[in-house]
């Protein structure tokens, strides 16, 4: 992590064959086969593929969105939600209650109507900030009403309604599906989307089909024309809404909780709308989204100059799905709460206590506020530890949390699951209030919170009490909408501590580099770092399960059960699906006997969209396939399993993140180059604790990444919000 490692002398960039020649000098004349073997040859690229989510292949992010992080077509059956899922979809209902009436008493715009209010004035303010005029004096936001706390998860409504769904409503929908020239498979999905009256809103709106994960446009417009014939055309509204709709899901996929109004503007007009002005006029006063434009009541207090243009950037107008803008109104309040609420304290004892002056300036930190970011490294996870025993010794009551059970393992015994705290599974329960029953909270892996799991876990926090997110700010996002710890540093509205702890050894110097935009070179006299280069797909996949099987095991003393393989992608010749073929193939062959999986097979368990855990096959019966989750036994179901299980010994660097392993190969095929950027890279050679070998087959492209390719940006809406809610810390 920038600031927050080694310190990474000015060496020259490195190369693939500088960083071949550092690692691989010590052990010559090892024998063929062993790790630092390297060959010389010219490299022939292949394509890895990207995995095809509702998105069209938008990414990793979108792929660990899918059951596994893989795509799933329209007519694969829909998972049930997670406890985290189901809390979420309750505190949306009376959300949705409580926006409702406010709606009701400022006066609805009626469908189809123009727009008038805030609506009419935040389109003014595009059209403003395109002709380069000041934007309108009004003030044009929109909150969102905070929520009471919540109280504890309730049983997932969802899954019982799929459950007693009566065969009459599934058998009208499928009749429609038909006539439509859809697959009546989707009935289950269309009905779980649109309610007991699907069949009835399909009928009347064909366009309806694209609220189904995996639905294209192309398949919806046909959809309608074979129900709707001459009576559809590409400028109907009910089309127009929603392609809408469609663009903000795809969107989310992405990371995106809301969308520019320009871009969903040009997006519509490339889907063939005639007024995308309009569609999108419509979309908003028909409710199917809602308009922002955060922050611009600040804007307006700036100064003009003699021309009459206001100082300072245009605030943009943004469009939002209502999950994603309840989501991060109700987690600027509940932060704003637990700021505002806070007692300050004086732990100077325990601070001087501390195992370092990082842990100590931690301690000090929280003393006096409630709520601290901490960045660091994985040797930095120490310090958040510290001041969790500090505040035991105080009397308080801390909890420490992590975002997966390899990352909660890692802590010791104590340590939680956020998934596991929020489901009560987990940790110290809930009060008489419904808050979670702690006075501190230590959220590790924060990159890795969506903005829906981080608003249920700040609403389950009771007033006074204390929360501090740490983690490694240089890895991927979440794979979920939002970037909840990249907005939180960037708002500065609370204390930042740095780690001033460096990862050891060879591999914490090389991530170091990395962090700050450099592929440096390093000596690694004990093997940890070892290049592989590589010509084609197939050189690729022999020499991984080489590395996996034989390599690493013998050279390293690394077991395969415990060295982890991460690709860029699920499709593709080296894809985790190729990978994870042959690894089986060497390392557990059998028929598959369980619906592809035998005993003892590796597997990654992904029970919410984003969560991947680690596992191996026990056995199936007809309950389901029987899972053994680091000693607990998990029971998927029959139906489910296509949908939430795939093979383990290869993952994507997202389903990877949070966790680690003695060992890491990660493989970089021929034209993976493309999906390349710094925090994928710094990310993947981060999974090893002792060992990294890289098969490499992408020659420049590497240090390209690294030097000169960030992290996709993601619109989000939290940091204007914070900043509206809270004023910048010292």
């Amino acid at each position: 992590m920038p600031g927050a490692r080694r310190c990474v002398g000015a060496r020259a960039p490195l190369s693939r064959s500088g960083l071949e020649h550092a690692v691989t000098e010590p052990s010559r004349g090892t024998t063929p086969g062993s790790p630092a073997e390297a060959s010389a040859d010219d490299h022939d690229g292949v394509v890895a593929e990207e995995a095809v989510v509702v998105a069209e292949g938008e990414g990793e992010a979108g792929e660990e969105a899918g059951a596994g992080g893989e795509a799933k077509s329209a007519e694969d059956a829909a998972a049930g939600p997670s406890e985290a899922e189901e809390e979420i979809a309750a505190q949306r209902e009376l959300r949705a209650r409580i926006a409702q009436r406010k709606a009701e008493k400022e006066g609805p715009i009626p469908a189809g109507a123009k727009l008038s209010g805030q609506a009419a004035d935040l389109l003014a303010a595009v059209r403003a900030m395109e002709s380069g005029q000041a934007a309108p004096p009004t003030p044009v936001t929109a909150p969102v009403p905070a929520q009471d706390r919540p109280r504890a998860a309730e049983p997932a409504r969802g899954a019982a309604v799929a459950a007693t769904t009566a065969p009459e409503s599934l058998a009208a929908v499928g009749d429609v599906l038909a006539r439509g020239g859809a697959p009546q498979t989707l009935a289950a999905q269309v009905t779980a989307a649109l309610g007991e009256q699907a069949g009835d809103a399909l009928r009347e709106d064909p366009w309806l089909l694209l609220s189904v994960p995996g639905v294209q446009p192309e398949q919806a417009d046909g959809f309608a024309r074979a129900l709707l014939g001459d009576g559809c055309g590409p400028g109907d509204e009910r089309r127009a809404a929603a392609l809408v709709g469609w663009l903000l899901e795809r969107a989310a996929v992405r990371g995106n909780t809301a969308l520019a109004y320009p871009q969903a503007r040009a997006a519509l007009a490339e889907r063939s709308v005639p007024d995308p002005d309009e569609a999108l006029r419509h979309a908003v006063a028909e409710g199917a989204v809602l308009m922002f434009q955060d922050g611009a009541a600040d804007a307006e207090g700036g100064t003009e100059d003699e021309e009459g243009a206001a100082d300072g950037p245009a605030v943009p107008v943004l469009l939002g799905l209502d999950r994603y803008a309840l989501a991060e109104e109700s987690l600027a309040d509940g932060l704003a709460r637990l700021v505002k609420t806070a007692q300050e304290a004086s732990w100077d004892e325990a601070a001087a206590q501390a195992p370092s002056p990082s842990a100590s300036e931690l301690i000090r930190a929280v003393a006096g506020h409630g709520l601290v970011l901490h960045t660091g490294g994985e040797a930095a996870r120490a310090e958040p530890v510290a001041l969790a025993e500090a505040a035991r010794t105080l009397g308080l009551r801390p909890v420490v949390a992590a975002h997966s059970e390899n990352g909660r393992r890692r802590l010791g015994a104590g340590a939680v699951t956020v998934a596991g705290l929020l489901s009560g599974a987990e940790g110290p329960g809930r009060d008489a209030d419904g808050a979670l029953d702690l006075d501190l909270l230590v959220v590790l892996d924060a990159p890795q919170l969506d903005v829906e799991t981080a608003t249920v876990l700040v609403e389950s926090l009771p007033d006074a009490a204390r929360l501090v997110l740490s983690g490694d700010p240089g890895v991927l996002w979440s794979a979920g909408a939002g970037r909840v710890f990249a907005d939180l540093l960037a708002a500065r509205v609370c204390p930042q501590i740095a780690s001033r702890t460096p990862d050891p050894g060879p591999l914490g110097e090389l991530v170091s580099g990395i962090g700050i935009g450099e592929l440096n070179q390093v000596e690694a006299p004990g093997k940890e770092v070892v290049i592989v280069p590589v010509r084609d797909a197939g050189e690729a996949v022999h020499r991984t399960v080489q590395l996996v099987a034989d390599s690493v095991p013998r050279a390293i003393g690394v077991p395969s059960g415990q060295t982890q393989v991460i690709t860029v992608g699920h499709g593709g010749a080296v894809g985790t699906r190729a990978l994870n073929a042959a690894l089986k193939e060497r390392l557990n062959p059998g028929p598959g006997r369980f619906g592809g999986f035998d005993p003892d097979d590796r597997v990654a368990y992904v029970p919410a969209p984003g969560r991947a855990v680690m596992a191996a096959v026990v056995s199936a019966d007809a309950a389901g396939l029987r899972l053994d989750c680091d000693g607990v036994p998990v029971v998927v179901p029959r139906e489910l399993v296509d949908s939430v299980v795939r093979h383990g010994w290869a993952l994507t660097a997202h389903q990877a993140a949070g966790m680690r392993w003695p060992a890491a190969v990660v493989v970089l095929p021929g034209d993976a180059a493309q999906s390349l950027n710094r925090p994928w890279v710094y990310t993947a050679f981060s999974r090893g604790e002792r060992h990294l070998s890289v098969v490499h087959g992408v020659d420049q492209a590497l240090a390209q990444a690294v030097t000169g390719v960030p992290a996709t940006d993601r619109t989000t809406r939290l940091r204007a919000l914070l900043e509206g809610l809270l004023t910048p810390a010292v």
